[in-house]
């Protein structure tokens, strides 16, 4: 499936948005910047690009020239395997940056896939690597962003290489939880916009121990499961499941 076009010149206005009224801005953006500062930024991010669910925002081998941030929805990122199957890299929400893997090659090196109808803020690479260097804030938050991914990413590693699969999916709901929260919304319920079989690609974990593993939790009381509705009734015993360590 291709990548969707910009939109031609006649309807940026429609598209066109404002940095300084966005809801999620101070999650993607940095704070304190002047009017004059924010006037820029609203320049530089002058389109949303709607993008519906199972489309792809960009491809592995894409050129990259431009971040993306998720305005509103849920976005998953994935490589492709030597053997053919997929490995889901990460989820992404409102007010986080994707893209940045295309920074190094100049090419994008996974794909993003929209997990529901969303809408992200086009974010052209150039221009930001010039305004970076007349706003020391934007280049300093900037930094903060990469920063953050590293961290990310040095995490999902320790997941991945040292936790049982009680831990890893503790440490995923608490996680998803956190970054809720931190967007307004409730901490202990919410829809799973991935399915199960997505879960266990990011964790490492098959199908049958994500099921497993959300069955026990629930039986021990840690959560209430109706489909992809959750409600984390014991965050206690999940931080708890996290800090006990390998067996």
């Amino acid at each position: 499936m291709p990548l969707m076009r910009l939109a031609p010149e006649n309807s940026l206005a429609r598209l066109k948005t404002a940095c300084s009224n966005c809801s999620v801005r101070e999650l993607c953006l940095p704070m304190g910047l002047s009017s004059e500062e924010m006037s820029k930024l609203d320049d530089l991010v002058f389109l949303r690009r709607p993008v519906k669910r199972g489309d792809y925002l960009f491809r592995a081998g894409d050129p990259f020239d431009s971040l993306y941030a998720a305005r509103t929805g849920f976005f998953k990122t994935k490589v492709l395997l030597e053997d053919g199957r997929e490995q889901v890299t990460g989820f992404h929400m409102a007010g986080e940056l994707m893209g940045m893997d295309g920074i190094g090659t100049e090419r994008h090196t996974c794909d993003s896939v929209a997990l529901e109808d969303s809408e992200v803020c086009v974010i052209p690479f150039e221009r930001l690597e010039g305004l970076s260097r007349e706003m020391e804030a934007l280049q300093r938050h900037f930094h903060k962003v990469m920063s953050r991914e590293i961290v990310r990413e040095h995490g999902v590693m320790m997941l991945l290489g040292s936790m049982r699969a009680e831990e890893r999916l503790a440490a995923f709901l608490l996680n998803l939880s956190q970054r809720l929260s931190t967007r307004g919304y409730s901490p202990t319920e919410f829809n799973l916009r991935m399915t199960r079989e997505e879960i266990g690609s990011y964790l490492g974990l098959k199908l049958e121990t994500v099921s497993r593993v959300f069955s026990k939790f629930q039986e021990e009381g840690f959560i209430s499961v109706q489909q992809k509705n959750v409600r984390i009734l014991n965050p206690g015993g999940l931080r708890e499941t996290v800090g006990r360590g390998p067996c």
